[in-house]
């Protein structure tokens, strides 16, 4: 799969936090693995959609250290990679800092990086601690069994379980009717 500069973005699920939306620059497509970052266009468009395009290039090195930011991230929020993930994750986040300032707008904080290259992952990964701090409870995955997408609960109640109810909810919801149809 290749995208270009321009084009729309292929995913299913988009506008998601930063952090979480390049958790979902993979995902499943009729049964098919699908990756957004297997190209520098790619890339360009997961930058247009977060209006990282103008503070950081698409390139290979570029490409390559967001996907390091996107592995750290899912060994860390799919749970499986304990200490090590935390520390892949720290890793990343060891190339960028974040000034503090004082404007004439008032306070403001500029983010400084050793190598531009690790921006967007950086960022993605800044972003999923703020994530941590306001409400961890609301990071999720799909429940659908299929899926590998994430989101972040903005219901009022927050019980949302599907990435999307007109993707997965209806199919699980299908499936439960086809399996209520056939014991019948």
């Amino acid at each position: 799969m290749t995208a270009s500069a321009g084009a729309p973005d292929p995913r299913p699920l988009t506008g998601e936090p930063v952090s979480l939306d390049l958790l979902n620059t993979r995902w499943t497509q009729e049964g098919e693995l699908r990756d957004l970052l297997v190209s520098v266009e790619g890339l360009r468009v997961w930058l247009a959609a977060h209006g990282l395009d103008g503070r950081f290039r698409a390139d290979h090195v570029t490409l390559e250290r967001t996907i390091e930011a996107r592995e750290a991230l899912g060994g860390l929020i799919d749970g499986a990679g304990g200490a090590a993930a935390v520390a892949r994750v720290d890793g990343v986040l060891e190339h960028g800092r974040v000034r503090v300032r004082l404007t004439a707008e008032g306070p403001g904080e500029e983010v400084e990086f050793g190598d531009p290259a690790w921006g967007p992952g950086w960022v993605a990964v800044r972003d999923y601690l703020e994530l941590l701090r306001t409400a961890p409870d609301r990071i999720r995955a799909c429940a659908h069994e299929a899926c590998v997408l994430h989101f972040f609960d903005t219901s009022r109640n927050g019980t949302r379980r599907w990435c999307s109810m007109t993707l997965c909810g209806n199919r699980a919801k299908a499936s439960r009717h086809y399996a209520r149809s056939r014991e019948s």
